[in-house]
């Protein structure tokens, strides 16, 4: 008799990323080596590689890092690491970050690392990690864990992070980018791959929250459910308990799916706008780099405001404060000049049209 379908689902969807994660591995390690007969070895087929790397020392085989809160979306990604790694020429441990925001976090983060260490994750570590106020609770709490995240993958040379977001998550956060009246990036949601040199990695965004709690119960996992996540104080609560029962039961079931099927449809057209936003960089600016606001008009306003906003964050604008009504009020400068006065942005840069050009600096 085989594993649980939720269990078998979850193993699953961890086995498809280890396998990305060996095989780009495998990869990067044959560029850099120049011997011709180790390039030869790089173009073999994804068995012939692992194998090799299965010979090598332990210490010597790439490790991959779970990011677990102790709830049931990483706690049933954590399990689906610790058994799927055994069968990999790959090392798995584990992280858990306490962000000091409830009484006995500090006691909590111990006992999910001790949960993650009996999985036979290796290494783990709890780190403490002091929240900010900047963008509001929710957005600090996620800055001061992805800088936690970051710094430990750098301490343990992990090559990758895995997180526990499933689809759920994944249509929450359309959800969020529709009521702020984000551009079609935001409606991306969040990319399966995601980082530096793809460091963090979410296997579970095609796979929805009762199935990670459904693998947790069949193997009797015990988890921890976060307060925060049912207090109506924080917007994506909110939007868990009210706002997506209610849609559904006007809607009807299938809302969820929809909002993931949005974003991934979303971040195709955004990666080919980006795509296309790099290219036209190069052609809207002057010998001396300074941008042609007449060269700038000709572009389509979807380009042209990439374009833009990748100048603002360029000049030292903080991405996160950059928002939509930022880049408009920089756009006009283009389509509707009248003579209009300096633009003021986040990180203390201005905009500002000087003889034709676009100048972006930080004041």
């Amino acid at each position: 008799m085989g594993p649980h379908p939720a269990v078998a689902a979850i193993r699953l969807a961890v086995r498809r990323v280890l396998h990305d994660v060996l095989t780009e591995h495998s990869a990067r390690a044959a560029r850099s080596l120049s011997h011709a007969a180790f390039a030869h070895s790089a173009s073999a087929e994804f068995s012939a590689t692992t194998s090799a790397s299965a010979a090598a020392p332990v210490d010597e085989l790439p490790l991959v890092l779970v990011a677990c809160s102790g709830g049931a979306d990483s706690m049933a990604l954590a399990s689906a690491l610790a058994f799927e790694a055994r069968k990999l020429p790959v090392r798995a441990g584990g992280i858990t970050v306490d962000h000091g925001l409830q009484d006995g976090s500090d006691l909590r983060a111990t006992e999910v690392a001790a949960r993650l260490g009996a999985l036979g994750l290796d290494p783990v570590e709890a780190i403490a990690v002091r929240v900010g106020r900047d963008g509001g609770p929710e957005a600090a709490a996620r800055d001061a864990r992805y800088a936690a995240l970051d710094d430990a993958a750098e301490r343990h040379g992990a090559c990758s992070v895995l997180l526990g977001h499933t689809r759920d998550d994944q249509a929450e956060t359309v959800l969020l980018g529709l009521a702020r009246g984000s551009g079609i990036r935001s409606l991306s949601g969040m990319a399966a791959v995601s980082g530096a040199a793809g460091r963090y990695r979410r296997p579970f965004l095609q796979l929805d929250r009762q199935t990670a709690r459904k693998a947790c119960m069949a193997q009797s996992l015990p988890v921890w459910d976060d307060p925060h996540n049912a207090d109506p104080a924080y917007t994506r609560s909110r939007l868990r308990h009210e706002g997506l029962p209610a849609l559904e039961k006007a809607l009807g079931k299938g809302v969820v799916e929809a909002l993931a099927r949005t974003a991934q449809l979303s971040r195709d057209d955004a990666d080919a706008l980006d795509t296309w936003a790099a290219d036209a960089d190069a052609t809207v600016r002057d010998e001396s780099g300074r941008l042609e606001c007449a060269k700038l008009y000709a572009l389509p306003p979807a380009v042209r405001r990439r374009v833009l906003r990748k100048a603002v964050i360029k000049a030292g604008a903080p991405a996160g404060s950059l928002f939509a009504r930022h880049v408009e009020e920089v756009d006009r400068l283009i389509t509707g000049w009248r003579g209009q006065g300096a633009i003021n942005l986040p990180g203390r840069v201005e905009a500002v049209r000087q003889g034709g050009r676009l100048v972006i600096r930080q004041g």
